[in-house]
């Protein structure tokens, strides 16, 4: 390439360079005008100022007005620089300059001459912003700002969202704006027009404009914000229903992890296990230790604690079934008063090693908040894990009972162990092993209480008891029924809770279970061989 044609294009970009520079400047200069404007306008001027600013269509529009609303705007009086203020505390304040962005350090309170916003002037802004918002090019933000303005329309933004509404290209935006505005008719003009888009509406302005509007001196509106409000009244009993039954599919999940190793064990061994409870503790306070070996990273260490709980879980009740359990064998009742005891001891070995106080374990920021399916109903995500957690362990359960070596031995010894031995197959073993599984998942179970309750030493005795009933009501060692029944009790239970309360409803749901296996000592799902004859 000749010199002269790079010379030529080494000047093109210099020109580049010098166009860009100065077409910022200038950019700069009208906004440094439109902010001058604004701090030297007077009180009953400063209103067009703010409109002038918001029609100039510059990126930075919002931002300046925002911190104009609250008092965050300034100029430094020495070199009349604008500035936005970051951190108002102490002597010297945080700053960045309201043109740039740049970050300017901190700068003496003294010199930074604040442009000052009247309460009237702050009431219009939110409407101001709302329309910035809503010429928005990104859809999300648009829906956002639309569903914020319900309750908060005023008389000069009523006037601007049909103009608005005819420009919007989204059906939902469309649709949010048109609620929010009939929500400033009905609550300020009465208009029964308006009444009729409030229908069926599950925000909690549109309800309180129709409940406004029932106490009106006008029948006509009376009439039709009494037929809107009970419309209302009817989608609110179906999401209240949806939520009782999202609760109770949630407590229900934790009750299938905490029973379903216990109906294994149970099936298999017919050892009653009291300290169960306790092997659930001990996979919860893995979760915590693992958080505080990993500290800043829950998340990782909430994944990492699913294989070391069920590993300390498993750990914890072999050592149990070879020092305690091999001992008792055919002798229920002092196995049962045995782990009973190793529960003691397990809870006093945590309230001595660790402590008597609950720990706190932190959930990740992607198990955080909730989905929202409607204004009426939203589902947290911490229990939507611990539901599809539950599925995906008993799934996992399933495949190990139907498609291992060690779950064939398992049925053979659960049906008939006398016979299984027969056939060359270590009951021992078998014991061991099933006492390890259904220990460990006992410990995934308290990795997932872990998400949705304090962990402490008497964590495992809350859930013990409902343990032992979900294994009766679905059948000693079947898993299908010990899923049926954990979903079961806890819908009922979440069912009765709001009319009857907490220890009443476990009471109705004990004397449930006394009637059923009345009917059905066996269980939904009775099991075969030896089981059934026991």
């Amino acid at each position: 390439m000749s010199t002269s044609k790079l010379l030529g294009r080494a000047l093109f970009a210099c020109f580049l360079l010098w166009a860009g520079d100065l077409l910022a400047q200038t950019e700069d200069a009208e906004a440094h005008q439109l902010l001058t404007v604004l701090a030297e306008s007077s009180s009953t001027q400063k209103k067009a100022a703010v409109l002038q600013i918001a029609g100039s269509g510059d990126v930075r529009a919002r931002g300046w007005l925002e911190s104009f609303a609250n008092n965050k705007l300034g100029r430094i009086e020495s070199s009349g620089q604008f500035i936005i203020v970051l951190e108002n505390r102490g002597r010297n304040w945080t700053v960045e300059s309201a043109l740039t962005g740049e970050n300017l350090g901190k700068v003496s309170r003294r010199d930074i001459d604040t442009v000052r916003v009247n309460n009237a002037l702050r009431n219009e802004l939110e409407g101001i912003l709302a329309v910035i918002d809503l010429k928005s090019p990104e859809e999300h933000s648009r829906l956002t700002a639309a569903r914020a303005l319900k309750g908060s329309v005023d008389g000069t933004l009523a006037e601007r969202l049909p103009e608005l509404m005819n420009d919007e290209k989204s059906d939902a935006v469309r649709a949010a704006l048109t609620e929010a505005l009939a929500i400033y008719k009905v609550k300020e003009q009465g208009d029964v027009a308006a009444v009729a888009t409030l229908s069926g509406s599950l925000n909690s302005e549109a309800r309180a404009a129709l409940q406004q509007a029932m106490r009106s001196d006008d029948a006509v509106l009376v009439a039709a914000a009494t037929e809107a409000m009970a419309s209302i009244e009817q989608k609110l009993k179906l999401n209240r229903a949806a939520e009782t039954l999202y609760f109770g599919l949630s407590l229900g999940s934790v009750l299938v992890l905490a029973a379903i190793g216990l109906a294994i064990t149970f099936g298999v061994m017919g050892v009653i296990n009291m300290a169960h409870g306790e092997l659930m503790m001990l996979g919860a306070y893995t979760t915590w230790g693992m958080q505080q070996l990993m500290p800043g990273q829950p998340g990782l260490a909430l994944i990492l604690s699913i294989p070391a709980g069920f590993l300390v879980a498993a750990l914890a009740g072999v050592a149990i079934e070879r020092t305690v359990i091999q001992h008792l064998k055919g002798r229920p009742l002092e196995t049962l008063l045995a782990t009973f005891g190793v529960s003691l001891i397990l809870q006093q070995l945590v309230r001595t090693v660790i402590s008597p106080l609950n720990r706190t374990v932190i959930t990740p920021d992607w198990m955080s908040g909730s989905v929202m399916i409607n204004e009426a109903l939203s589902l947290t995500l911490n229990r939507l894990y611990v539901i599809g957690f539950a599925l995906v362990v008993f799934a996992g359960l399933m495949l190990i009972m139907r498609k291992t070596r060690l779950g064939l031995e398992v049925r053979a010894v659960t049906q008939n162990r006398a016979m299984a031995r027969s056939m060359g197959i270590k009951a021992t073993k078998v014991d061991i092993l099933t006492f390890a599984l259904g220990s460990g998942v006992a410990g995934l179970a308290g990795v997932a209480l872990s998400q949705i309750t304090n962990v402490g030493p008497n964590l495992g005795q809350a859930y013990i008891i409902d343990s032992f009933m979900v294994v009766v009501f679905g059948g000693v060692g079947n898993l299908w029924g010990t899923l049926l029944a954990g979903m079961a009790l806890g819908t009922i239970n979440q069912l009765l809770e709001p009319w009857a309360g907490a220890v009443l409803a476990k009471i109705l749901v004990l004397v449930f279970i006394i009637l059923f296996i009345q009917k059905r000592p066996r269980g939904l799902f009775p099991q075969k061989g030896r089981a059934a004859e026991g």
